[in-house]
């Protein structure tokens, strides 16, 4: 059972929730106002330690460590020199498992990796080289500690179950941490997570994350909030249990998370050569919450999330007893939204089940050690079969597959047929695994969005992908392919003890904090570009709609395709040609017009007979005009844009093509909206975005004023190519007085250029 309470809640004593401030009263004998409460939350506590604002509501948060790998680390680094860093201020992690495969575009992957090495020798930063470990698993085993914060430049940076409040955000704002700046935001909502109950032998972590995504993403409860884990069923949970559903909590749009810590935090910390790094947290005696999910662990069943969402849920029971009805609503779903080749889902239901072609054990959420040895449990003297069905498992660190082999784990996998792979990113955004045309993969991973198992629709290609846990993964595997809820079989779990050797780090691991090398030169591949200059923002801006997005959702991956596109993410000028390359494939190509049109208007060639039609359509209404001090730029539509990837290339490639403005009716997460800021291009929201289409122009005068004095709302004018000028409201939301500062200044360097 999980409940969403529709009011605010009080937890009293870490147990007891209660609506009702005189119960409160009664329990404690105390009264407890609500502002005083709010502050008995652990988010609250670490806030305060991080904030150096001196203001609670308007946080600017210094970080204990950062981290970022190889599709993102060149570009920050690259931002951070720019706008005039000497050395890493803080401990960097710069790890390698993402563009890690190198067979795409030459060698260009792993000169990123030796650019990386070089920084980290330069200016004092972690550099953990390839497959030794991903992004997540490495900062838990090594980085995280209770009471702290990181920022990371990937989406699923979470820690919360280690007592760590993590944040995934792009570039930009690790460039601000490097340069000695702050983040800053208004004091987010705290919503409490309440556990209670045990979970039934056979439901695993991804049960549970999937069964909170189905039922928060939509509703929006918990966007831009804290998660904040309570309850006495947290103590039934073990710690990789606990990291691989906090690291879910992003697909639920949330901020961050954080967890109660107890004897069983301890004991992790213990065993990874970090007891100091230990520390009880836990909320006041009376804390208040925005909201409240309250979660029977007791009654979770084995979860599937169909395509294309992790909120898309079912219980695998409820999918093969109602398989047709609900395989064909999700074809027809899908198929609404992907443009080019069609999925195919229905014809997997077939001789009285549904079938499946591939399964993925894989990442900071899937390769845990306790979920690997959870599945040879289940295989252990079974077989996957030498059909069409095939299973690929990837530990989530050298040191977890160390002690998989010493244990006998990883061979009971590879003797039922299981493929054991690298320590690798890959399966999670398309880079690797990627199925057959018209195949089903089920995956314990953290994404399943249109096109991130691989397949490329717009050249006939289409996969379709369902998130599971790795249980129900390896009890679909021992039926050759046959959908299967781990319940259903009779395991004995084993659940063996862990022996962390942090040797195999030490022996590899290169760890520049506090020595940095300023002499040491910078190793750049031909592939690694700066940035081109990006214009700062006129006094009026005029814009072409260059891409009009109807879906009630976009994600980070249709405005900038994950898998091969990875390897040019240190060549911006190059990899913006993939620019919504897989939802609007005219993207580019309307862009680079309007692109040239303002490099011309720049240069004093004078503006082509289009552009001298909408002014004179614009002069016609009764507007004053001023070309020589107006931007000429492309902008997009859509509903809701961001959802999903931190990656600043989902901005920054835009910007490169020459776009001044995003419009949307609301911003699916803070991490896309700031990396609009960040890259210049102003976040603007219009209620009506009917009176607009694609092709149409907006003209936007005063906006450098507007957005400078963040106005709550000023005018904005659509013009049609027939000449018709309709005007309507826009706003930017609150933007903080750096922010403005940014746009107006076309970019983050810029800002950092002319503020140092």
């Amino acid at each position: 059972m999980i409940n969403l309470y529709d009011t605010g809640i009080y937890l009293v004593n870490g147990e007891h929730i209660v609506t009702d401030p005189a119960e409160v009263t009664a329990r404690t004998g105390k009264t407890v106002s609500r502002d005083e409460a709010a502050r008995g939350t652990m988010a609250y506590g670490i806030l305060k330690a991080h904030n150096h604002s001196g203001d609670m509501d308007n946080l600017q948060l210094k970080f204990d460590s950062m981290t970022s790998h190889d599709i993102t680390y060149v570009g920050i680094i690259q931002t951070a020199r720019a706008s005039g860093m000497t050395e890493f201020p803080l401990p960097y992690v710069l790890t390698n498992c993402h563009n890690s495969l190198c067979a795409v575009g030459g060698t260009i992957n792993e000169d990123d990796h030796k650019f990386a090495l070089s920084a980290a020798h330069k200016y004092g930063g972690i550099y953990v080289p390839t497959n030794m470990a991903n992004i997540h698993s490495y900062n838990r085993e090594t980085m995280a500690g209770c009471g702290r914060m990181i920022l990371g430049s990937d989406s699923h940076t979470r820690y919360g179950a280690l007592g760590t409040m993590a944040i995934g955000e792009g570039g930009g704002e690790l460039a601000k941490q490097l340069v000695g700046r702050t983040y800053d935001f208004t004091r987010p909502g705290v919503i409490a997570i309440y556990l209670t109950g045990a979970p039934k032998a056979g439901i695993g972590p991804h049960d549970v994350a999937l069964s909170i995504c189905g039922a928060v993403y939509k509703n929006g409860y918990v966007k831009n909030k804290v998660m904040e884990f309570v309850g006495p069923g947290i103590q039934n949970l073990p710690m990789e249990f606990r990291n691989a559903v906090d690291v879910m909590t992003t697909e639920t749009t949330c901020w961050s998370s954080i967890w109660v810590t107890d004897e069983k935090t301890r004991g992790y910390f213990t065993v990874h050569g970090r007891p100091e790094d230990y520390k009880e947290i836990k909320p006041a005696d009376v804390a208040y919450y925005d909201g409240c999910v309250y979660i029977d662990l007791s009654t979770i069943e084995s979860t599937i999330a169909m395509p294309m969402h992790p909120s898309n849920t079912y219980t695998i029971h409820e999918l093969q007893e109602n398989a047709a009805d609900i395989l064909h609503l999700i074809q027809e779903n899908a198929n609404k939204q992907i443009k080019g080749a069609k999925m195919d889902i229905v014809s997997k239901f077939h001789d009285g089940a549904v079938w499946v072609e591939q399964g993925e054990i894989a990442g900071c959420a899937g390769g845990t050690f306790d979920n690997i040895c959870a599945a040879a449990d289940i295989l252990r003297g079974r077989s996957c079969g030498n059909g069409a069905f095939s299973l690929s498992v990837y530990p989530g660190s050298m040191p977890a597959l160390a002690e998989l082999m010493r244990n006998g784990r990883a061979h009971d996998l590879i003797a039922a047929g299981a493929i054991l792979r690298e320590c690798f990113c890959g399966p999670c955004f398309g880079a690797g695994d990627t199925p057959a045309n018209g195949e089903f993969s089920i995956r314990h991973t953290t994404r399943n969005f249109p096109n991130r198992e691989g397949s490329k629709p717009g050249e006939g290609q289409m996969a379709a992908v369902a998130l599971m846990d790795a249980r129900s993964i390896a009890a679909t595997a021992a039926n050759g392919g046959r959908l299967t809820a781990a319940t259903d079989l009779d395991v004995e779990y084993t659940n063996p003890e862990y022996h962390y050797d942090n040797g195999i780090y030490e022996k590899r691991v290169y760890n520049g904090w506090t020595k940095p090398e300023p002499d040491h030169e910078l190793k750049f591949g031909p592939n690694i570009k700066d940035w081109p200059e990006m214009p700062a923002l006129t006094e009026d801006l005029l814009v072409k709609v260059c891409s009009y997005i109807t879906d009630p959702v976009t994600t980070t991956d249709e405005l900038i395709p994950s898998g091969e596109t990875s390897s040019y993410r240190s060549n911006p000028e190059r990899l913006s040609e993939f620019a919504l390359s897989r939802r609007d494939p005219q993207y580019v190509s309307r862009s680079k017009v309007m692109r040239q049109m303002e490099r011309d208007r720049r240069a004093g060639k004078g503006l082509t007979e289009e552009v001298k039609a909408v002014y004179a359509a614009l002069a016609k209404a009764g507007l004053t005009v001023d070309p020589e001090n107006t931007d000429l730029g492309s902008t997009i539509f859509a509903n809701m844009p961001g959802d999903g990837s931190a990656r600043e290339q989902a901005a920054s490639c835009q910007r490169v093509m020459g776009a001044s403005a995003n419009f949307a009716k609301q911003y699916a997460t803070k991490r896309y909206r700031s990396n609009c800021i960040n890259w210049g291009m102003t976040p603007f929201l219009v209620e009506n975005p009917e009176v607009f289409d694609l092709g149409d122009y907006i003209f936007v005068p005063g906006v450098r004023a507007h957005v400078l004095a963040n106005d709550a709302v000023f005018d904005a004018y659509a013009v049609k190519p027939d000449g018709t000028v309709t005007r309507f409201a826009v706003s930017t939301g609150y933007l903080t007085e750096p922010e403005r500062q940014i746009i107006a200044d076309g970019c983050l360097i810029n800002y950092y250029r002319s503020n140092q």
